[in-house]
């Protein structure tokens, strides 16, 4: 038959049911994200985040989900500040974070947001959507010595 050629669309909502299975999946993408992106954390000290995920998943205001057949990643918001963005790895480099940053900028209204330092990635990905450093701390929420940049939204 014909090569069909299948554009997957994804699609952005609100979470209104915070289900079991919706965070555990949620939960295996943050962990995925961070092993990939957060290569200055250890394994102890990932482990140690972790175990704060699901509470921040079930507790913060808006938990917005990106998915195509399945979850992709997700952003939380609360009181117009990104509280967390995450991908799945393989989702990365298409375009994907950057939909659901402007889609939090125009529905949510984010401002500020704060970001690891080490990891640069992030950092540029931030910068070129707006956002500048105002404040730097050398260790973070954790008292670890993973400088935290805060960010604003100045364009």
């Amino acid at each position: 038959g014909p090569n069909v050629s299948v554009e997957l669309k994804m699609k952005l909502y609100e979470v209104q049911d915070r289900s079991q299975p919706l965070l555990d999946t949620l939960l295996e993408i943050w962990e995925q994200s961070v092993r990939a992106t957060h290569l200055f954390l250890s394994d102890a000290e990932v482990n140690a985040i972790r175990a704060y995920v699901p509470q921040a998943l079930k507790s913060v205001e808006h938990l917005i989900v990106a998915e195509t057949e399945k979850p992709i990643g997700f952003m939380g918001i609360q009181n117009r500040r990104l509280e967390m963005l995450f991908l799945a790895p393989e989702e990365r480099g298409k375009g994907l974070g950057k939909q659901l940053l402007q889609h939090g900028i125009e529905t949510y209204g984010i401002v500020e947001l704060t970001v690891n330092e080490q990891n640069p990635q992030a950092v540029g990905f931030y910068e070129h959507m707006g956002f500048e450093t105002y404040k730097r701390t050398e260790l973070d929420e954790e008292s670890n010595p993973h400088p935290l940049l805060y960010m604003k939204r100045v364009r």
